[in-house]
């Protein structure tokens, strides 16, 4: 080894971008978000190689466990590109709680994933908070994830998320169960676009030639905060309903793909949902997004929930019983359709009211 080598200076992981100090301080700094969060069940600590939660302490008898993982798309570039992180946590946690919840399942705890070229902690501490408010309006706990520094990876100031929860339901309550012929299809409202959609969004966005600070054209505050609005969490309303009413037969997650692609998940193959375009209650940011994109109607129904973030799909004799039990929880609910005998697809009848 000539002498110039060993005169080189030596490296440390600090040097190739990676700081274990700031990673640390962060967990430290997380401490009584995550303890916040704590339910029956889960212990409160964490630093672990994996987080523990007793099943056992929760009361369930015989449960099934259901799990679901998801992130929160291109919505984070705004949330990037504004430096506004304190919600896009809540988007990440509804996601994935929302889809346990249509099968029925109480969410239990939750884990996160957190990857960025270089650590900020400011913005870690904001995301976390984001996703440990989102636990506490899900009832779930935090017990545990991983923040990655990855420099190289992302540009900067960019960072990734992704969420994992799982649920608990007893054997015999899973989700859906008798869907037939006849039942009725209600929409409860969602907040806004949700986290599906965004990179049309943006688009949008950039043809509007508006900028993410200025005023929206569809609500009271800017276009970012508006856009940034987090996707709503249905948990504890749809648990209450099932508590009282065991004569609901599914519920569906709006998601990508909009109503005519989500809800035949919960169909029958001899059953179709007649969806009555006309009784849906259209949020304004809806109507930007058609009208500047110039985007078709087809398209839009496929691409965002339009104003539904969840079908509950409940008998006919019931649906006063149960719609008057949502409404008591905070819920916008509107009779949109009824099932046939069909195919397990969806089909439409009127015309939506884009005004």
């Amino acid at each position: 080894m000539s002498d110039k080598e060993h005169n080189k200076s030596p490296l440390s992981y600090a040097d190739a971008g990676v700081d274990i100090d700031a990673g640390n301080s962060l967990v430290n700094s997380i401490k009584p978000l995550i303890a916040a969060t704590m339910r029956s069940g889960a212990d409160g600590s964490i630093g672990g190689f994996g987080g523990v939660f007793d099943i056992a302490a929760t009361g369930y008898k015989d449960p099934l466990l259901v799990a679901a993982n998801d992130g929160v798309g291109t919505k984070l570039k705004i949330a990037i590109d504004t430096g506004q992180h304190d919600t896009i946590g809540i988007d990440l946690v509804a996601m994935c709680v929302n889809d346990l919840v249509v099968q029925g399942a109480e969410p239990l705890f939750f884990l996160d994933y957190f990857a960025t070229g270089k650590l900020d902690n400011g913005v870690a501490e904001q995301v976390i908070a984001g996703i440990a408010k989102g636990c506490s309006i899900s009832g779930c706990a935090l017990i545990g994830g991983e923040t990655a520094e990855m420099p190289g990876m992302y540009n900067e100031g960019d960072y990734d998320l992704a969420g994992f929860s799982v649920g608990a339901v007893e054997r015999g309550e899973l989700l859906p169960r008798g869907v037939a012929a006849g039942d009725v299809v209600l929409a409860l409202g969602s907040s806004g676009v949700h986290s599906n959609g965004y990179s049309l969004v943006r688009r949008v966005v950039e043809r509007s030639g508006l900028a993410w600070n200025d005023a929206s054209p569809f609500g009271g505050g800017t276009l970012a905060e508006e856009l940034l609005t987090p996707t709503r969490i249905y948990v504890r309303s749809l648990l209450a309903a099932l508590k009282g009413h065991k004569c609901i037969k599914a519920f569906a997650h709006i998601t990508g793909g909009g109503l005519t692609e989500n809800i035949p998940r919960v169909l029958p193959k001899d059953v179709s949902a007649e969806i009555d375009l006309s009784q849906l209650k259209m949020p304004p940011v809806f109507s930007w997004l058609k009208s500047v994109g110039s985007i078709e109607d087809s398209e839009m129904l496929r691409t965002f929930n339009c104003g539904t973030g969840m079908v509950v799909v409940v008998p006919e004799a019931d649906v006063d019983a149960i719609s008057k039990t949502l409404a008591a929880e905070g819920e916008t609910v509107t009779k949109i359709g009824r099932l046939v005998e069909g195919d397990g697809e969806v089909t439409t009848v009127g015309q939506v009211d884009w005004s």
